[in-house]
């Protein structure tokens, strides 16, 4: 008989009552037989995570090479080899082979988060089959089967708890939880409860802490959490703010292309010019538009801020997170071992009324110091803090640690040289456990009688350190008679000291690197498995604002719309799960916003995934490490503001290529378009095309390094594909206009219809100039005077103004067809780029005024 499917949905088997959920897996305490085993196998299939098709390597390499501006490059180095520029067209498709084998192999190297995932995974497991225990490995495990948990197990499948004994579990790297939990195998109360909350079941990947337990299998393989977690991974990611970006500006190239070629053949065949002249005409200014060096230009500029960054301590795995980093708008944070140390510390150790004790101190370090056994991160915690003198003290017996007292006892001798020996009883454990065998409380070293009032003083104070985001553990003592052993009954008549409060601290400095962050327009969401008490601790202390609380159970009532107002407005969100978080995330995205995600536990992976920006840290699991794009290689996250200022400088050195190469590469062509209109020949030969285009890319090679004005690093900045269309529509018609100009003191004033090479050789020196030194004019939103090139673009720019001066002089001018020009014309031509730069300058200054840019 088959499981009903249903049963084995990880999102509600712990809501279902135990006998019902048996019924539907068809199962009994007894186990499976190895009969039922097979067949439901052969249903589910393998308890492993999901695999990678063999075809998926192909697939990604293909929509790399499909990418618009990748086949606009290919076929602009096509159309260049074909007319004779072999070396450029070379050069140009090794740059584009070299960009998409560099995105494939980043891509490619990402996947190992899934191996690492199935790393957390136990191999083997012990099982309940044909009625005895057996080791099995873990991949033959079926929904129905029944498994027995030991203290040390990773646990092999999402299962729900028939019988437990002090179990606890640590699931820190699945729910963001800190602190061990607590196991039962109780039905839920009634209602929707989420993972973090699911006591009564063990989950895929956590381990298991102390005790034991006895699970029946309720999911297995990509229908577990943590293979749910496998499949976001394994799925391709939203499209960043990056590649969005170079996608849109990639189909604008090609529409501007497409309608300025074919205009320019139909009115060249409709003269009657020749018809393969015009074709090689036509495709020589498709060449000229395309921006074959934007590959180099932004992997150049991207491998240097990478290399800054890596001096700066922080590992940059994917060089387009780069800009992405500095295009971030809202930057979500997971609390646990990010904004927070990520280990728990002994914070405060107070009396019933709250006072600082140092009694309390050395009791509760004396209980965690004498206990035998597997100590817990909260004894750990104790041991780490600030330590009391123990050295008069000496073990005389333990009571142990159960679930039903929830209470552990040590029993020690004490020498005082002036008090004499004494033993003392001292126990922790839960406030409740403890106020219910206390009869006297220590009220300023005093003992005085733990009645209703005081009671009701010492519940208060534990209320309060719970909600101020402490886990408080309540500590008494009593002298007790030396005798050979101790039992529970002797856990009785005891005296409140206080309580010891513990909390996993924020890290060094977070406070400061949050108000920077907001200072250069960067806000802060926190997203955590954790509770909202804790949570609410901790953005105090960060100084996040925490007037607006969601947790988990609200998440799911809400729609995606609402998700991102309530992120948009500073919200924090608790008790969420990875599946709640990646929500958040997308929803975000989809208004619009460009979201950074920093985390460092399995639970943040598919988040890290999704997230523009990944960011995780170098102690975190190696699930997240490689889910991320970028590594802070130290714990100071003060990185994070300087990696977001590294975006936003390579992206301004990146725009400043694409918007000047647009606009001045539109106005030559149209000019040449228009001209071709007129003239009796060509107004430039296609090589002429080729290598004044070459010529100018080579000027541009140094703007990586450029200098970049402050006030472009203090705001997110994104593509506006609209932004560079209308620049290049204002900015490239003065260029035309001016192309214009020097066709008129070339025809009319130099009479140069009638000599085609003067004509040619003119025109190129003046386009050349222009659209080159023209950079010192774009290359700021202000005053190009205030505002300082590097010196690598100034020598870069002033040489190729140089080349194209001279080379009408020289041999290889004469083998292009080039002429010598007049002095007068040089004078003229000096003169019309003067005035160019200066009506640029002009225009530039009231665009950017129109789009708020200064």
């Amino acid at each position: 008989m088959q499981t009903d499917q249903s049963a084995t949905s990880s999102k509600e088997f712990w809501d279902t009552p135990q006998p019902e959920l048996l019924n539907r897996l068809q199962a009994t305490p007894a186990g499976l037989t190895a009969g039922e085993a097979l067949i439901r196998f052969r249903q589910y299939g393998p308890n492993s995570l999901v695999r990678e098709s063999r075809f998926a390597g192909l697939i990604s390499l293909l929509r790399f090479l499909i990418n618009p501006l990748v086949v606009i490059l290919l076929v602009a180095s096509g159309i260049s080899i074909a007319l004779g520029d072999s070396v450029g067209g070379l050069i140009i498709i090794s740059m584009v082979l070299l960009s998409v084998l560099l995105n494939f192999f980043m891509e490619f190297q990402a996947q190992h988060a899934i191996e690492q995932i199935r790393k957390q995974v136990a191999t083997t497991a012990s099982v309940i089959r044909d009625g005895r225990e057996q080791e099995m490995p873990v991949a033959d495990l079926v929904p129905g089967d029944v498994i027995r948990l030991n203290a040390g197990d990773l646990v092999p499948a999402d299962a729900r708890l028939l019988s437990v004994k002090d179990l606890q579990v640590r699931e820190s790297a699945l729910t963001g939880e800190s602190l061990c939990v607590e196991k039962t195998c109780g039905d839920l109360p009634t209602g929707k409860h989420g993972i973090a909350e699911a006591s009564n079941c063990v989950f895929m990947g956590t381990a298991v802490q102390t005790g034991i337990g006895t699970a029946v299998i309720a999911c297995t393989g990509k229908n577990t959490a943590f293979g749910e977690i496998a499949q976001r991974l394994a799925a391709r990611p939203p499209e960043t703010e990056f590649g969005r970006g170079i996608r849109h500006f990639g189909l604008m190239i090609t529409r501007v292309i497409m309608m300025l070629v074919l205009f320019v053949l139909l009115v060249n065949i409709a003269f009657h010019r020749p018809i393969l002249e015009s074709f090689l005409f036509s495709v020589a200014l498709a060449v000229g538009m395309t921006p074959e060096m934007m590959p180099m230009i932004i992997t150049v500029t991207l491998a240097q801020g990478a290399r800054r960054m890596t001096k700066k301590k922080v590992l940059v795995k994917q060089l387009s997170a780069i800009e992405d980093f500095g295009s971030i708008e809202i930057l979500c944070s997971d609390k646990t071992g990010t904004l927070t140390e990520g280990e728990i510390e002994l914070d405060r150790h107070v009396d019933v009324q709250g006072k600082d004790d140092d009694d309390v101190l050395r009791f509760i370090y004396l209980n965690s110091l004498f206990q035998a056994g597997i100590k817990s991160p909260l004894d750990d915690a104790v041991l780490k803090h600030e330590r009391p003198k123990a050295v008069e003290y000496q073990k005389l017996d333990e009571i142990p640690f159960d679930f039903n007292r929830k209470r552990l006892s040590v029993v020690v001798h004490h020498t005082d040289p002036q008090q004499g020996d004494e033993c003392l009883l001292i126990t922790k454990g839960e406030a409740e456990s403890i106020f219910s065998i206390c009869q006297t409380v220590m009220i300023d070293g005093s003992p005085q009688s733990f009645d209703e009032r005081r009671r009701t003083q010492a519940a208060d104070t534990f209320q309060k350190l719970s909600a101020g985001g402490f886990r408080a553990l309540g500590v008494a003592v009593r002298k007790v008679d030396k005798q050979d052993a101790y039992t529970t009954a002797d856990e009785q008549d005891l005296t409140l000291a206080g309580f010891a409060a513990f909390l996993d601290p924020p890290k060094e400095g977070i406070p400061t690197v949050l108000e920077e962050l907001q200072r250069n327009g960067v806000s802060v969401v926190i997203m955590t498995g954790d509770n909202q008490y804790v949570t609410q601790k901790i953005a105090q202390d960060v100084r996040l604002k925490t007037d607006r609380i969601v947790v988990g159970d609200q998440v799911d009532a809400m729609d995606d719309a609402a998700l991102a107002v309530q992120a948009e407005n500073g919200a924090i969100f608790a008790r969420v799960s990875p599946e709640q978080k990646n929500r958040v995330i997308i929803a975000l995205k989809a208004r619009g916003h460009v979201v950074g995600y920093i985390g460092d536990g399995i639970n943040d992976a598919p988040s890290l995934h999704t997230a523009d920006v990944g960011i995780s840290v170098m102690n975190g699991v190696e699930v997240a490490k490689d889910a991320a794009k970028i590594i802070l290689l130290e714990k100071d996250l003060a990185v994070l503001n300087d990696g977001i200022i590294e975006g936003r400088r390579c992206f301004a050195n990146i725009m400043k290529y694409i918007v000047m190469g647009t606009s001045s590469n539109f106005g030559n062509m149209f000019s040449m378009a228009a001209a071709s209109l007129f003239l009796p020949f060509l107004p430039m030969l296609p090589t002429q095309i080729l290598l004044n285009n070459f010529l100018y890319d080579v000027s541009q090679i140094s703007i990586p390094s450029d200098n970049v004005d402050p006030v472009l690093l203090h705001r997110p900045k994104r593509w506006r594909i609209a932004f560079i269309r209308q620049f290049m529509m204002i900015i490239g018609p003065i260029s035309s206009i001016y192309d214009f100009l020097t066709f008129a003191v070339l025809l009319w004033v130099f009479h140069a219809s009638m000599n085609a090479p003067l004509f040619h050789t003119g025109w190129f020196v003046e386009s050349l100039a222009t659209q080159t030194l023209v950079v010192f004019v774009i290359r700021t939103a202000g005053n190009p005077l205030k505002s300082q090139p590097s010196r690598s673009l100034m020598a870069a720019v002033c040489a190729i103004v140089a080349v194209a001066g001279i080379l009408p002089y020289t041999p290889l001018g004469r083998l292009l067809q080039f002429t010598s020009l007049p002095p007068s014309l040089v004078g003229a031509i000096a003169l019309l780029a003067v005035t160019y730069l200066l009506v640029v300058q002009v225009v530039k200054s009231w665009f950017y005024r129109r789009h708020a840019l200064l």
